[in-house]
């Protein structure tokens, strides 16, 4: 197992920029979705059983915003014997640099490919999956209406969309009960105040999230007809969009 190292990025003023994913963030990436994302192993897990339902043998598995290739390395194991092909894209070389390694170390370098390419430039016919975690809010929201309907026409017919997202509500009691119980949550997970603070002053103007009822009229507006979500813990929540076949 490649060794973790403990995300202290905002321990000690290491960031005073926006959040970017640099060489350092990469090396502690691994700690800080494992700290940071509510139940993020176990919507792995529900992907990998959702993949299992819908694809076809021999499909191809797409994971945009791959980063380190957790996922498609986990669902790899999960899935090993529908023959499929996993490919991370990412435009972080430090990232995949670190996904390269782990591929290596698990032995799964032929069945798990990782390109450094800007996700929005994609072009990947006859997908059977798409999988989109916790990754289109980082993109422009006016920029995401276009980038849905790219993934939905390179989907197979029958292909899913997997998204995981951070969401906000619409309801601003609600919405504050939310962010105050992540809040709690994070601390839980050894984050002081002061580290929560300046991740999230870094992410201000980086990551801005839409509510469920926009990321589904997204979904259903690029063509997709079966989209409904299978996971939420509070201001999470993960969608399945399946392509009519």
């Amino acid at each position: 197992m490649l060794p973790t190292t403990k995300d202290t990025l905002f321990a000690i003023n290491q960031i005073q920029e926006d959040f970017v994913f640099s060489e350092r963030v990469a090396q502690v990436f691994d700690d800080m979705l494992d700290r940071s994302i509510p139940f993020y192993q176990e919507v792995i897990k529900g992907t990998a059983r959702l993949l299992d339902t819908f694809l076809r043998q021999n499909d191809t598995v797409v994971d945009l915003g791959c980063a380190t290739g957790t996922t498609l390395l986990q669902l790899a194991r999960l899935l090993p014997d529908k023959g499929l092909l996993f490919k991370g894209i990412d435009n972080s070389p430090a990232m995949l640099h670190k996904a390269r390694l782990k591929a290596e170390m698990f032995s799964k370098q032929d069945q798990v490919s990782f390109v450094v390419q800007d996700i929005t430039d994609l072009d990947q016919a006859d997908t059977g999956a798409f999988l989109l975690n916790y990754t289109l809010q980082f993109i422009r929201p006016l920029r995401r209406k276009d980038f849905i309907h790219r993934l939905f026409d390179n989907l197979r017919p029958g292909g899913v969309l997997i998204l995981s997202e951070k969401k906000i509500s619409h309801d601003p009691l609600l919405n504050r009960k939310y962010i105050d119980i992540y809040h709690q949550f994070k601390l839980e997970r050894g984050y002081s105040e002061l580290e929560i603070a300046k991740k999230r002053e870094a992410l201000e103007n980086i990551l801005i999230p839409f509510s469920i009822e926009e990321n589904r009229e997204l979904l259903l507006g690029a063509g997709f007809t079966n989209v409904e979500t299978f996971f939420q813990w509070f201001n999470f929540v993960s969608f399945i969009a399946i392509k009519p076949g």
